[in-house]
């Protein structure tokens, strides 16, 4: 049974998350516009990337705020309706979605998995804020799994890994901070550790007749364990080792907007400079200072979202919070991580930076949510 609040709604905004949210949004068309300005400038203004990026922010902030409009514990009551939605859109993905880039991902120009990542949010919050004692009973954890496994295997077999090793960091995120006991989270830890570590092991040194991730794949993790020759190291980390030069090439203040030029020769490949490697696009025209001013505003965005979550009014919005900012987190860490050669190249999109339109959606109704939180917070 959920706990009932008397307390009243305070509807005050909290600007640093919304002004952040805007400024990187702003920045995302700019430089989206600046990656594909060469490529589409005799593109009508309908079919030009950066216009099509305006109007998904657009919708973005038309869904967040609608999201805005109820209190979320009366969306969580619809958390299995969503969830099981998505559940539905990734398996339709797996038998009817366009393969691109290697990859089935999409369904009518939409990527359904990062959709799944705000219903997985709500239904593990919701699932997780009953009282203490029942956490401690084991069906309850193993049914949290259920919960998580599900979309992972299920976006796992896209193949997109980058995205689901997303939802094991807001499982554990959630459960940690939910309350789940502690010897629970540490047999999940010793079955999780080997198992991983047993995956990488059959990916790498599996026979080449057997599949288990496509090609490109085994090549970057390959490569990035340092486990191929000299050639194909140069081949498979092409893409990173331009990005890294697009980033050093910017100095201290860059080369100025519309101006940098690796994109623009085509050493950041036409289809990442707008996308996976916008962070580099930024850093060459901006230099350190522009990156630095990136990484503040994620700052700025994710204290915020810790600060919601510290002063929500129950377990249900604490943990929702919690989830929204383990999400953002692991996108920015692992993205810019890629950029400069920290992670392997996994094509996890830069919240709100990145080309694409279900992410720059979804990351704005994952705003919308924690500004939620913070409206329908308990009052001082």
């Amino acid at each position: 049974m959920r706990e009932i609040y008397l307390n009243p709604r305070r509807r005050e905004f909290d600007w640093p998350l919304l002004l952040s949210a805007v400024a990187l949004a702003v920045v995302g068309v700019l430089f989206v516009f600046s990656a594909t300005e060469e490529a589409s400038q005799d593109l009508p203004l309908y079919q030009q990337k950066f216009f099509q990026q305006i109007i998904w922010c657009a919708a973005g902030l038309g869904a967040a705020g609608a999201v805005c409009l109820v209190d979320y514990g009366k969306l969580a009551r619809w958390s299995r309706v969503v969830y099981w939605g998505s559940i539905a859109s990734l398996v339709a993905v797996i038998l009817f979605g366009a393969v691109r880039n290697g990859g089935r991902r999409w369904l009518f120009h939409l990527q359904p998995s990062e959709f799944a990542k705000i219903a997985f949010i709500m239904v593990l919050a919701d699932f997780l804020s009953r009282p203490v004692e029942e956490l401690r009973r084991p069906r309850v954890f193993f049914a949290a799994l259920g919960y998580t496994a599900l979309p992972f295997l299920l976006i796992l077999m896209e193949p997109d890994l980058g995205s689901a090793l997303v939802f094991l960091s807001v499982c554990l995120a959630i459960m940690f901070v939910a309350g789940v006991p502690n010897r629970f989270l540490r047999r999940l830890a010793a079955c999780v550790v080997p198992a991983v570590v047993l995956m990488l092991a059959m990916i790498v040194y599996a026979p080449a007749k057997v599949t288990i991730v496509k090609p490109y794949q085994k090549v970057r993790l390959l490569s990035y364990f340092g486990l191929v020759g000299k050639k194909e190291k140069e081949s498979a980390n092409y893409n990173v080792n331009q990005s890294l030069i697009s980033v050093g090439s910017g100095g201290l203040f860059g080369k100025g907007w519309r101006q940098g030029t690796w994109h623009e020769l085509g050493f950041l490949p036409s289809a990442g400079a707008h996308n996976d490697f916008i962070f580099s696009v930024v850093a060459e025209e901006e230099g350190f200072v522009g990156s630095v001013v990136v990484l503040a505003l994620y700052t700025v965005l994710l204290f915020s979202g810790i600060k919601i979550a510290s002063q929500a009014r129950d377990r249900l919005g604490q943990l929702l919070a919690v989830g929204v900012v383990t999400l953002l987190f692991s996108h920015v860490f692992i993205n810019i991580g890629m950029n400069i050669r920290l992670m392997p190249v996994t094509g996890i999109p830069l919240p709100l930076l990145s080309y694409g339109g279900s992410s720059v959606v979804c990351s704005l109704i994952a705003i919308g949510l924690l500004h939620n939180v913070h409206i329908y917070r308990k009052s001082y």
